[in-house]
């Protein structure tokens, strides 16, 4: 409290005597910082000490969310902070509300990586978050008459007390210019320069005194930008133009799965590899025990002291610029150059989709990067003589393998870049694991098998079970203690009171409390009465064909239907609701949510309908909002084409949250059907196989509506209008899409859908039985922890051993 009046003071004192809610926040969020600061000193002199090998995540995105309430948990604060607030006549959780979230992400990826930088933390490694700090993270969603608009997201307008500026290491990266072969080795000339600027934010683990950082880096005009002989004339012209270097960090790119070969995004994934790579091999060089030598030339141990981590293919520029630096710069022979290459970095596939790989046109890198595709070509070539040499004659394998594909435009393919130039290649879920293995990099799984790996994506317990579901906790902890928060596959134990009575209680009772505050908050919010008692149906994630919310608004309006025609029936309450952000360039995504909200305008205002069916849209999704449904859901839909979604971590999010899961035997859903036992999860529709049988054979979705009477009469309603009177003809291409061009096969499910939908009912009417499949759920959630998943890469991938020791904490004396 003494802390917190300080802050206050000194926010006030400035130019006002009347606190408002933000200066409370800001004075509570500066009180727990300085909790922080101690412990984060302490872990980077620990880590400067013993030298231990770094691990370096990188990654355009991070989708951090809020840093207060999550900093109080880890630092073992939120109770006494809690009393600290309410002595003070003041509410924690609306000053929570105050906070801004981080955005800078789209969705699953950079999430996860907000998850593995907890996890790592957590688990006492070295480890280092590196990206971007872009001034506009993820846009905020508006939903006006129906439609998605969007709004720039301005977080940091009213600054971020989380992150610290580190202008003491701002560095320089280089664009355009050209390559001078001379007698003294390559040098890359007449470029123009960017300052890359740190700001560090703290990663606190839980509970154990570690502190990590995520560095991220924002863009700067150098002082002398435009003003060099050539531009004597117009002073204020040249310096407004320094916005052009500083755009570098100004915006995040709003694509999920999507790749939109724009050249400003090739910028910022260079600038992010770029300044990395240098204050990598700056640590190095300064570390106690890096070399031997005085000069430190000597890089031989760079892999056993540095493990880069490439979070999809957008920092794969990491290969080509650690090759530019090691042989450019450095003098190091070539090949050892690549070996060193190879075996610092490792590579995540994220996706399968055609459209998504990162495929970049040479005549863009010949401008922008003019070495790094000679280093490109180079590297290509010496892979190509290597297949080449083992397949003789097989000209259409090398076409197939090579980094360059040939075409009316040349382009660079990321993906074989990584494969190449990374030590091991990992899915995120075993079926994924496998589909890269199988069609998408066969050709390189056929010739390096050892290079693949799985590792099954996970959340972190901390955000996702402990901060947004503390009544569930609090239940959980009653019958096998704390130690399941760093230890997930703990929760087992939970199944030896699957039939205790007062334990079933107690879980639908926090489940229902949970419902409860989540409706209010949607009536205070949005002002949107719904039914506490219905079934909660939550469909949340980016909005995609492949994810087929479509699927579920045909089972809204077939549900819909039903009740219009026997209004007498007796039916299970549902509120449908269903959340996400469509890309603002994707055309089809904002019809989606166009039709979603047409068809809540209808179902939710007709009489006859009452609160048996409502559907609602979560407008603006976010982190921050997902906190709050996440534990108030009671099914989890994941219902993705079999092979499309190559984990899915919400799935997760939902099942250790007490939701069920309706889904299909796609990502991670399966591993989940695993763990708990197939018929505790709503499994239904096509495989991966049967999908693939299909393509052959041809799909065919008229024979689908033709031959399904309550399909036929959705997609008839759809198309004349029924739920856009205003506009009859709104949703034809829609429908078209549906009938003629469906690449995700929505029809050739519906019936499994539908009928699966109908057995969710029928449980549902028995609690009981509905909060037994919840617990045995819950139970077997362990394996999804982030924690699990950190273990695997650290053993599997970067050489390291996760340490229990706890560092001592500030206020006591250093070992």
């Amino acid at each position: 409290r003494k802390s917190f009046n300080r802050h206050l003071h000194f926010t006030l004192v400035k130019d006002r005597n009347v606190a408002t809610p933000r200066d409370y926040y800001f004075a509570l969020a500066h009180t727990v910082r300085d909790h922080l600061v101690g412990r984060w000193i302490r872990t980077q002199q620990h880590y400067y000490e013993r030298d231990p090998k770094r691990i370096y995540y990188l990654s355009l995105e991070f989708y951090m969310g809020r840093t207060l309430q999550n900093t109080m948990v880890n630092l073992g604060l939120q109770n006494a902070c809690d009393e600290a607030i309410y002595q003070l006549g003041l509410d924690l959780e609306e000053l929570e509300e105050i906070e801004e979230d981080a955005g800078l992400g789209n969705g699953g990826l950079g999430r996860l990586a907000a998850c593995f930088l907890d996890s790592m933390a957590t688990l006492g490694l070295a480890a280092y978050g590196y990206g971007i700090r872009y001034e506009f993270g993820i846009f905020n969603q508006k939903i006006v008459d129906g439609w998605q608009v969007e709004e720039a997201d301005d977080w940091l307008r009213y600054g971020n007390p989380w992150e610290k500026a580190r202008p003491e290491y701002m560095l320089p990266v280089h664009f355009y210019g050209r390559v001078d072969h001379t007698s003294e080795g390559v040098k890359w000339v007449d470029t123009q320069v960017v300052l890359a600027m740190p700001y560090d934010t703290p990663v606190p683990g839980y509970k154990n005194n570690t502190v990590n950082t995520m560095r991220l880096w924002s863009a700067k005009a150098p002082n002398d930008f435009n003003l060099q002989e050539f531009n004597v004339g117009d002073y204020i012209e040249a310096v407004l133009d320094r916005n052009l270097a500083e755009n570098i960090s100004r915006v995040l790119y709003p694509n999920d799965n999507f790749f939109e070969g724009k050249e400003l995004r090739l910028k910022q994934e260079y600038f992010v590899v770029a300044a990395t790579l240098q204050d990598i091999i700056r640590r190095f060089k300064s570390s106690k025990f890096g070399c031997r030598d005085p000069v430190r030339t000597c890089f031989e141990t760079f892999p056993d002291k540095v493990a880069i981590q490439l979070n999809d293919t957008h920092p794969a520029l990491s290969i080509p610029e650690l090759m530019r630096i090691l042989v450019d710069m450095e003098k190091v022979d070539w090949d050892k150059a690549w070996e060193i290459t190879k075996r610092t970095c490792a590579y995540t596939n994220h996706t399968v989709l055609p459209e998504a790989l990162e495929r970049w046109p040479v005549s863009m890198f010949e401008k922008l990067l003019p070495r790094h595709l000679e280093i490109i070509y180079a590297l290509n070539q010496m892979h190509l003589d290597r297949v080449a040499a083992l397949y003789p004659g097989d000209i259409d394998r090398l076409r197939r393998m090579s980094v360059i594909e040939e075409g009316d435009c040349k382009r660079i393919n990321m993906a074989h870049l990584c494969v190449i130039g990374s030590h091991v290649v990992n899915g995120v879920a075993r079926i994924h694991s496998d589909i890269v293995k199988n069609s998408v990099f066969k050709d390189f799984y056929d010739l390096e098998p050892e290079k693949f790996q799985n590792k099954t994506n996970g959340i972190t317990p901390r955000r996702w079970l402990l901060l947004c579901n503390p009544g569930l906790v609090d239940v959980i902890a009653e019958k096998i203690g704390e130690d399941f928060i760093t230890d997930l596959s703990q929760l087992k134990k939970l199944l030896d009171f699957i039939n205790n009575e007062t334990f079933i209680r107690d879980v639908a009772k926090v489940k229902q409390e949970n419902k409860l505050k989540f409706a209010a908050y949607l009536e205070e919010k949005y002002k949107v009465k719904i039914n506490p008692s219905s079934m909660f149906d939550v469909q949340v994630k980016r909005i995609h064909e492949y994810k087929r919310q479509l699927l579920n608004c045909l089972h809204a309006i077939t549900l819909y239907n039903r009740i219009r025609s026997n209004p007498s029936e007796s039916f299970v309450p549902r509120t449908i609701m269903i959340g996400g952000k469509a890309a603002p360039g994707y055309h089809m995504a904002k019809m989606i949510i166009k039709l979603i909200t047409s068809i809540g305008e209808v179902i939710n205002n007709d009489p006859c309908v009452g609160d048996r069916l409502k559907v609602i849209f979560l407008e603006n999704y976010r982190v921050s909002l997902a906190e709050k449904v996440i534990p108030a859901a009671d099914l989890s839909q994941q219902i993705s084409t079999a092979g499309t979604e190559a984990s899915g971590t919400g799935n997760m999010k939902f099942m250790v949250n007490g939701a069920l899961t309706i889904g299909t035997m796609d990502g991670a859903n399966v591993e989940m059907a695993e763990e708990a036992g197939k018929e505790n999860l709503f499994i239904f529709g096509m495989q991966v196989e049967d999908v693939e049988a299909l393509d052959r054979q041809g799909y065919n979705a008229r024979a689908y509506y033709e031959r399904l009477p309550e399909l036929h009469q959705a997609i008839d309603q759809i198309s004349s209008g029924f739920f856009s009177p205003q506009d009859p003809g709104c949703f034809r291409d829609v429908v078209n899409m549906l009938m003629y061009h469906d690449r995700f096969k929505v029809f050739a499910d519906y019936e499994a859908y539908i009928k699966c939908q109908g057995q969710v009912d029928q449980l549902f009417m028995d609690p009981r039985e509905w909060t037994k499949k919840v617990i045995r759920n819950i139970a077997c959630s362990g394996k999804f922890s982030s924690d699990r998943t950190i273990k695997e890469y650290a053993r599997d991938i970067w050489g390291v051993e996760p340490s229990a020791t706890k560092i001592p904490p500030p206020n006591l004396p250093r070992d």
